[in-house]
C-alpha cells in the first residue's frame, strides 16, 4: 500500500501542556518526533506517498517532517483551516491523496502492526473500511469496537462494562475514498461515530476489522507520553535525549525526558521531569516530578506537576 494519509490535525488537548509547545505528532519520543516514527514505519511497509493534515501548529510538523525525502516517502500536506475531525479531515484531503484506496494513520499511535496483513484482509472482505483492532482489555478507558464472526463491524460502544469483549481500534486503517463521499468537502465530521455508522446502518459489511496482536503504544495524555517515552528509551539504539542538550558536568538529570536545545545550569537537580524544547534549568535550581515549559515571552519557566 504505497499511499497513506497521517491525521496531526488535532489540538492535543489532553496532552497540554505539551501540545502548547509543539503539535501532537510532533511531540518526541525518546529523541524522536511520533510522526517520524510513523512515517519510517510505513516506509518499511512499502509507503512512499504521505499526506498529513494540518491545523494546530503547523510549523511543528513541518519542521521535523520536511518533505519526507529523508525517510524515504515524499510528504504532502492538507490544511484545514478549523479541525474537520476524523471524517471531515480525510475528506478534505482525498484530492491530494489521489487514490481511491488507502491507508488512514492516526498520528498520536506508535504501533509495529503487519500492514501487508491488513491490506491482504481488506482486499479479501471488499469493505469500504477495514480497522485494525486488537482485544479491548481495557474497556473501563477504551471505548470498542463490535465485530460479528464473519469480520464485519456491526457498531461502535463508549468505554465502560457495555465495551468488555468488544475490541480497540488502534488507531490504523485502511479506507475507500467513497467511504467519505456522503461528507462535504470543508465540513466538520466524524468516521467512528458518524460516517462508519452510516455505512454500517445503510450497507452491512461495508466496513470490516482486521483482528491482530500487535503492540501498540497510544499518547493521549502525558501520563501516556511518559509511559511510551520510557518504554522506546530503554530499547536498543535508541536514545531519550534531545537534540542541542547542553547539561553543565555538576548538574544532575536522571529519569527524564528532554527536548531540544535544553540547558542544565551547574548543580542543578532535575529528577522524573520532562523538559521541553528550549528551557534552561538555572544553575543550583532542583525539580522533581515536573513538566517544564519555556514561557515564549519572557523566556521563564512554567512549571507543572507530572502526574504518571
Amino acid at each position: 500500500m504505497r499511499h497513506a494519509l497521517v491525521l496531526t490535525a488535532g489540538l492535543g488537548t489532553r496532552l497540554r501542556p505539551l501540545s502548547d509547545v509543539r503539535a501532537k505528532a510532533a511531540i518526541p519520543v525518546a529523541g524522536e518526533p511520533i510522526v517520524r516514527r510513523i512515517g519510517a514505519w510505513l516506509c518499511s511497509h512499502g509507503a512512499t506517498e504521505l499526506v498529513l493534515n494540518l491545523h494546530h501548529r503547523p510549523e511543528t510538523i513541518t519542521a521535523v517532517m520536511g518533505d519526507g525525502s529523508d525517510l524515504g516517502v515524499r510528504a504532502r500536506y492538507s490544511w484545514e483551516p478549523v479541525v474537520l475531525g476524523s471524517g471531515g479531515g480525510p475528506r478534505q484531503a482525498l484530492p491530494i491523496v489521489g487514490e481511491e484506496t488507502f491507508l488512514i494513520v492516526n498520528g498520536d499511535t506508535l504501533t509495529d502492526l503487519d500492514v501487508g496483513a491488513l491490506a491482504d484482509a481488506h482486499g479479501r472482505s471488499g469493505a469500504l473500511v477495514t480497522l485494525a483492532v486488537v482485544p479491548n482489555h481495557d474497556f473501563a478507558r477504551y471505548g470498542g469496537v463490535l465485530v460479528d464472526p464473519g469480520g464485519a463491524v456491526t457498531g461502535f460502544v463508549a468505554r465502560g462494562p457495555v465495551a468488555e469483549g468488544s475490541y480497540h481500534f488502534i488507531g490504523v486503517q485502511i479506507a475507500s475514498a467513497r467511504a467519505f463521499a456522503a461528507i462535504a468537502p470543508g465540513h466538520v465530521a466524524k468516521s467512528i461515530g458518524g460516517a462508519y455508522d452510516a455505512l454500517i446502518a445503510a450497507q452491512p459489511g461495508s466496513v470490516g476489522a482486521f483482528v491482530c496482536r500487535a503492540e501498540f503504544w497510544d499518547i493521549g495524555t502525558v501520563a501516556d507520553y511518559w509511559r511510551t517515552s520510557q518504554a522506546f528509551a530503554g530499547r536498543a539504539n535508541e536514545t531519550p535525549a534531545g537534540r542541542g542538550q547542553r547539561v553543565e558536568p555538576s548538574a544532575r538529570v536522571t529519569d527524564s525526558i528532554v527536548w531540544d536545545d535544553v540547558e542544565v545550569g551547574p548543580g542543578a537537580v532535575v529528577e522524573e521531569c520532562i523538559l521541553t524544547d528550549g528551557v534552561t534549568i538555572p544553575a543550583g535550581a532542583a525539580y522533581r516530578r515536573s513538566v517544564i515549559v519555556r514561557e515564549p515571552d519572557s523566556g521563564g519557566l512554567v512549571v507543572s506537576p507530572l502526574a504518571v
